[in-house]
């Protein structure tokens, strides 16, 4: 790869999505490119960055931000969030949902990838209120900023290695068994599926497509990939969109130390918005 190419990605992704690539990633990035350049035909780095700057570039640029990040991912990732979720969040919001006169139980994915995370979140909400009296209605919005991954997780089609860490009897009761092609497959239950509605976003750019807030909010292993000025206004942006008392789940590698955010920390990697 030209340092000229490079010095364009960087500073195209860096635009777009305010993902900073440093200058050690330039080697990481070329590596990554390669599926790129042969799903748009382009033949060298240099054409890619050409078509960057075409009109097509604005759709091709999911698929770039989804190249050069981590998409590692599987159902019940970072577990201590899950517990949050059942032993405090949930018991507290059950108890002020009255009070707070609450139709549903709004959850946002914002960084959704694949889907694992919001469905894992619709399993959770299933789980805990399984055989409770008066149900919640749960509404799951998950957004992501490549068009390609969110398609995938609609499908909500996972090879076994992405179930393997869930019981035997949530598998059986949330996924659906591939058989024959299909052998070692697992597709995600309607019931689960009609949950979540998948959309696309970039966190940073506009207004989201949703204008009700939310209870809870799981923005988890994204502001890694940005500079402090950037994980600032994304926090400052998600906390718009959580109601008083309201939970924000961030990555266990993350941290909002060093950042002007006005929220209380419950547990590592889970704040709540105050309330009024």
């Amino acid at each position: 790869m030209r340092p000229n190419d490079y010095q364009f990605l960087r500073d195209f992704v860096y635009q777009h999505s305010r993902i900073n690539l440093g200058p050690d990633k330039q080697e990481l990035v070329s590596a990554r490119l390669g599926k790129r350049l042969r799903a748009t035909n382009t033949a060298t780095i240099t054409d890619y960055c050409d078509l960057l700057r075409t009109p097509a570039g604005t759709e091709e640029l999911g698929n770039l931000i989804d190249a050069i990040s981590t998409n590692h991912t599987y159902f019940f990732r970072e577990e201590g969030h899950f517990t949050a979720l059942k032993e405090i969040i949930l018991p507290d919001l059950v108890r002020r949902r009255e009070k707070e006169k609450w139709y549903a139980l709004r959850v946002w994915s914002a960084a959704s990838s694949s889907g694992e995370e919001p469905y894992s979140v619709a399993m959770a909400l299933e789980e805990y209120f399984s055989g409770k009296p008066n149900s919640w209605p749960r509404q799951i919005e998950a957004t992501d900023i490549s068009s390609r991954i969110l398609a995938k997780a609609e499908a909500g089609i996972y090879p076994a290695e992405t179930v393997s860490r869930i019981s035997p009897a949530m598998v059986k009761t949330y996924f659906q068994t591939g058989y024959g092609e299909q052998t070692g497959l697992f597709r995600v239950k309607p019931s689960i599926r009609s949950l979540v509605r998948f959309r696309r976003l970039n966190l940073l750019e506009g207004q989201p497509p949703f204008t009700e807030p939310f209870q809870i909010i799981f923005c988890r292993n994204v502001m890694i990939y940005f500079d402090r000025p950037t994980q600032e206004e994304l926090i400052k942006r998600l906390r718009a969109r959580l109601v008083p008392g309201g939970y924000l789940m961030v990555g266990h590698s993350e941290s909002l130390t060093g950042i002007n955010h006005g929220l209380k920390m419950i547990r590592p990697a889970t704040y709540q918005n105050p309330l009024d």
